[in-house]
């Protein structure tokens, strides 16, 4: 009991102003760095309901019904609602996608790559499209998303698989800079492709076109630490665990852009085939996106008289 009011004599004797800074203080630092695990939240959110319906399949077998079908349609609403509201999230170009037939779409990673979330939900939603995904290795690690994985047709990146889903007819989509990219890149958008040429190998064998892909602001909805970056690229080349601390998901205006398509000619090399869809990636950074980013300029860009 002694200790209980020596205690509350403690707590009264503290300054209530000094509580206020401190909470100040502290308040912004939480928010910012809790806030990217909305995402993770929602991601799950998503195989919860994925799992749902693969449960109710399994209960209604002999309806003649694409319960898949179904499932990605309401994610691709919440998605997209998620996307306008928070992000005033828009797409130009789309009619540089082919409306049917294979294409291989090529973009820049962000840090969280939540705007190729919106491009599959708007082209679920609006053409009734399904894109098809290469993903880093760790993902098919990652418990309770084997079923998110498995309908969103997200595949490991050997050339074989990509060929074979292009020229199936499907719409599949790479980004050569990975995870290396995303932790890494900051805000003046370079464009770490190393010599990757893999998907310039996946594009002439299976002769598509390639669209190159780039979203306005993606640095500013997410980023990481400059410290981090410093620090962890080493353990990362290593070990290639992606233990880089993420902040964000800001509501800053994102806007995706699809640039023309590019025919792959044969008599080019794999490594200049890259480069030339590169230097198309770095021309839509150049046009649309001011660097270096800015977190309040692409905040400020959610209102039409600061674009």
């Amino acid at each position: 009991m002694e200790f209980l009011h020596v205690a509350i004599e403690y707590v009264q004797g503290l300054d209530i102003d000094y509580i206020r800074w401190v909470l100040w203080l502290v308040y912004p630092i939480l928010i910012t760095f809790l806030l990217p695990l909305c995402i993770l939240v929602l991601i799950y959110v998503t195989a919860l309901m994925l799992f749902i319906y693969k449960q109710r399949m399994k209960l209604k077998a002999a309806y003649d019904r694409d319960f898949w079908y179904g499932a990605r349609k309401t994610v691709g609403a919440l998605w997209i609602a998620q996307a306008r509201i928070w992000h005033g999230y828009e797409v130009e170009g789309l009619e540089n996608i082919p409306a049917s037939g294979p294409a291989l779409i090529i973009y820049y990673h962000g840090t969280l790559p939540v705007d190729f979330y919106y491009v599959m939900a708007t082209l679920e939603m609006e053409r009734g499209q399904q894109i098809h995904i290469v993903g880093d290795r760790f993902l098919f690690h990652v418990p309770g998303w084997s079923t998110l994985l498995e309908v969103f047709k997200v595949t490991p990146g050997a050339v074989s698989n990509c060929v074979e889903v292009l020229r199936s007819g499907h719409l599949l989509s790479i980004a050569p800079g990975g995870v290396r990219e995303a932790l890494f890149g900051d805000e003046n958008y370079t464009v770490m492709w190393s010599s990757r040429c893999g998907f310039a190998k996946v594009a002439h064998q299976a002769n598509v076109p390639i669209i190159p892909m780039f979203t306005m602001n993606i640095r500013e909805a997410f980023r990481t630490p400059g410290w981090a970056r410093a620090w962890l690229r080493g353990f990362y080349e290593r070990t290639r665990l992606p233990l880089v601390p993420i902040y964000g998901f800001f509501p800053v205006k994102l806007k995706t852009i699809f640039g023309e398509p590019i025919i792959p000619n044969p008599t080019l090399s794999h490594e200049e085939l890259r480069d030339l869809v590169k230097s198309r990636i770095e021309d839509l950074i150049i046009s649309h996106q001011p660097r270096p980013g800015s977190i309040l300029q692409a905040l400020l860009q959610r209102f039409p008289w600061f674009r």
